[in-house]
């Protein structure tokens, strides 16, 4: 089977979901009262694993009002020692419950030995690292069925030894696990910044036929360096490059990131609409 061809599969069945914003609990009343303006949530997978009855409600609850799509960041893909076994089943079972049309995870691992870092941290760009995350996505996906898709990571650093560039590094990792991509241009934007990089031609070089959903979010400044907060509104130039992004990938979503400082839910809606005439103008969506 030729590159194209198993693209072409990867993203043929795919729904088109449109724009849509991270799920937080204080919004939930009134996010529920305003659904049309919402095309799908993103839920964060890991807490809703071993959650009390409450949490399990809340999930269910909101399965009933919207697309779901979870995104997780404690299973270590990257990680040598391979995968944590009873971790794997739990995240299995939960995505056997809500059957979304995909789910995430990123390029990159939170657990050294018996270290839990607590936040996704950037892989050393060598060949040996593809080959363990290579090995821990074929283990996952003979576990779940459900399409995979991963994201890049926001890093201040970047490891000695790279035998890659790190969008070849993302383009090896991809083709030899199949997988899509969730493309965060406000990590990128981040780290090319840090790291006096063009987050433009960073993008140019990834395998943007492989994009299935965007990451947006605002970040801000501190020691004279940008720190990804998802606290503040999408600045201008993270809106630039998105346009830059969605006018070559076949993006099948867009999510709006907020952890932080949260502002009435209107204004995040406003941020989600324009996100949604991004994807309508470059023929993504209707």
């Amino acid at each position: 089977m030729g590159r194209k061809t198993e693209i072409t599969n990867l993203l043929a069945n795919l729904p088109r979901l449109g724009a849509g914003l991270s799920y937080r609990r204080p919004f939930r009343a009134e996010l529920l009262q305003r659904q049309s303006e919402v095309d799908f949530i993103e839920v964060i997978g890991d807490t809703y694993l071993d959650a009390p009855l409450e949490r399990q409600e809340e999930l269910n609850l909101l399965a009933e009002h919207f697309t779901v799509v979870p995104h997780f960041t404690q299973l270590s893909l990257g990680s040598a020692e391979g995968l944590d076994d009873r971790y794997l089943e739990k995240v299995a079972a939960l995505l056997k419950r809500l059957a979304p049309p995909w789910w995430s995870e990123h390029i990159g691992f939170t657990r050294a030995g018996k270290v839990q870092l607590g936040h996704p941290a950037p892989l050393p760009f060598t060949k040996a690292a593809i080959e363990v995350m290579s090995k821990n996505i074929i283990t996952v996906r003979r576990l779940i069925p459900t399409p995979l898709i991963l994201e890049n990571v926001c890093s201040p650093l970047v490891w000695p030894g790279a035998e890659l560039g790190e969008p070849a590094f993302i383009n090896e990792v991809l083709v030899n696990s199949g997988c899509g991509m969730l493309l965060d241009v406000t990590n990128i934007h981040t780290n090319m910044l840090n790291h006096g990089v063009s987050a433009v031609e960073f993008i140019e070089q990834l395998p943007l036929d492989r994009v299935v959903q965007i990451h947006v979010s605002g970040g801000h400044e501190s020691s004279g360096r940008l720190v990804d907060s998802r606290a503040h509104p999408v600045p201008p130039v993270i809106w630039e490059l998105l346009e830059a992004a969605v006018e070559h990938a076949p993006v099948r979503c867009i999510c709006l990131e907020r952890d932080d400082n949260l502002p009435p839910l209107p204004d995040m809606l406003w941020e989600v609409e324009r996100a949604r005439a991004i994807g309508r103008q470059h023929k993504r969506w209707n």
